[in-house]
C-alpha cells in the first residue's frame, strides 16, 4: 500500500539564492525510490508516493540530506499526508472561500506547538490581522498580505520558533496541496 505525501521545503528559491531547480528535484525525489513524483510552484512544493507509511519524519530527513548532498546547503523539510493536509484545511478557522488567498496563510510546523510560544503576543495590538493555532499548524489571517503583516512579523521569530521548522503556505497553495495529494 502506498501513501502520498507533500514535502514542504521551506527557504528555497527565493530572492536568488538556495536554488533548487524543480525537474533537478523531481529526479532526486524519484532517486530515492519515490513514485509519481510532482512540484508546485518554484518555491519548494513536491507531492509523491511512497510504500513508507506513517514515516513522515524520516523522509524529511531522507529528503534534507538528499537535498544537503546533491545542492550542497541544507533545506528544511516537513513531510505531511492527503489526511492531515485534508485536516488542516477544513479545521480553518477563517472563512476561506470568503477571503483572497493572500489574505489567509498556514504555517506548518514540524511538530506540536502550544499557546505559550506566542504568549508575549498581544493580539489586539495587531487587529485586524488574526491567528489561531491547530494541529501543527498556525492560520494566519492578514488582511493586506504576508508581505505587510505586523503579526506575521512577530510570529516568526525565532524565539516563538525554537526548536521547531516552519514553513508557511498561501491558501491557495495550502489548497491545491490537499487537492494534488488527493487524486
Amino acid at each position: 500500500m502506498t501513501t502520498t505525501y507533500a514535502a514542504l521545503l521551506r527557504g528555497i528559491n527565493v530572492g536568488g539564492s538556495r536554488k533548487v531547480p524543480m525537474a533537478a528535484l523531481r529526479t532526486l525525489m524519484e532517486g530515492l525510490g519515490h513514485d509519481g513524483v510532482r512540484t508546485y510552484l518554484q518555491s519548494g512544493q513536491a507531492v509523491f508516493s511512497t510504500g513508507r507509511h506513517g514515516d513522515e519524519d524520516g523522509l524529511a530527513r531522507e529528503l534534507t540530506r538528499a537535498i544537503e548532498k546533491q545542492f550542497g546547503f541544507t533545506v528544511d523539510v516537513i513531510v505531511r499526508d492527503h489526511a492531515y493536509l485534508r485536516a488542516v484545511a477544513d479545521a480553518c478557522p477563517f472563512p476561506a472561500a470568503d477571503l483572497e488567498a493572500k489574505q489567509l496563510h498556514v504555517t506548518y510546523f514540524s511538530a506540536p506547538v502550544d499557546a505559550g510560544r506566542f504568549a508575549a503576543i498581544d493580539p489586539a495590538a495587531f487587529l485586524p490581522e488574526e491567528f489561531r493555532l491547530g494541529d501543527r499548524a498556525l492560520y494566519l489571517y492578514a488582511p493586506e498580505g504576508l508581505g505587510r503583516s505586523r503579526l506575521g512579523e512577530q510570529l516568526s521569530r525565532p524565539r516563538a520558533l525554537k526548536g521547531l521548522i516552519a514553513t508557511t503556505r498561501n491558501w491557495n497553495t495550502v489548497a491545491k496541496l490537499v487537492e494534488m495529494t488527493g487524486s
